[in-house]
């Protein structure tokens, strides 16, 4: 199929939202829970995570989450 195009599953919007948790990982600022009330992220995953659901919220065009 020559010409096609795949679009990406994640959209740009959600690479930034996830570049943003990853910095305020770094930073030692990022926390996990509902409003920030749990201890700070130490794993990469988790920051990633947060990223990710937070790029959903704003409606940013990313994949939705497996069930568990």
């Amino acid at each position: 199929m020559a010409g096609r195009k795949k679009s990406s599953e994640y959209g740009k919007a959600a690479g930034k939202s996830v570049e943003s948790a990853m910095r305020r990982k770094k930073k030692g600022t990022l926390k996990s829970g509902k409003g920030g009330k749990g201890g700070t992220v130490k794993s990469r995953k988790q920051a990633i995570a947060i990223g990710l659901s937070e790029a959903r919220e704003k409606g940013a065009k990313v994949p939705k989450k497996k069930a568990a």
